[in-house]
């Protein structure tokens, strides 16, 4: 199903992917797990998630190196921060890059649903606003 909506996992712990996948998929979502920004990356060229949910530390390439690439591809995607390494400044440097959520680990099941739901519902008002703003210019 490459069209429908889609929520991006990326972190190198497997059993993190495998435990955020299993919970979002018995909530009716459809999921991709990636072990590296790279790969999920390279995804992005079949189309984007409708929710990203990434993981700080990882190595080759960090979370906010991969938020800063996502905007520089001028990609706009929703995007949820999980960390079990909270550096003083991480959450102000997430929220400076415009994340909707800044979770530590061990995650919350409520928390993180709660989450990727604002995330999802605003990125869709958003979009929508967008469409009746470009049909009243037309």
């Amino acid at each position: 199903m490459p069209d429908a909506p889609w929520i991006a996992i990326v972190d190198d712990d497997a059993s993190v992917l495998n435990a955020l996948a299993r919970l979002l998929r018995t909530r009716g979502r459809v999921t991709r797990t990636f072990t590296s920004a790279d790969a999920f990356l390279a995804a992005l060229l079949d189309s984007p998630p409708e929710c990203l949910i990434v993981d700080l530390q990882m190595p080759d390439m960090d979370g906010f190196e991969l938020l800063r690439r996502i905007a520089f591809n001028k990609a706009c995607i929703p995007t949820i921060v999980i960390t079990a390494h909270s550096e003083p400044d991480a959450r102000d440097r997430a929220a400076s890059a415009g994340v909707y959520a800044f979770l530590a680990k061990p995650i919350q099941d409520t928390l993180l649903l709660a989450a990727i739901d604002d995330a999802i519902g605003d990125s869709r008002t958003r979009g929508r606003a967008r469409r009746d703003d470009e049909e009243s210019e037309g």
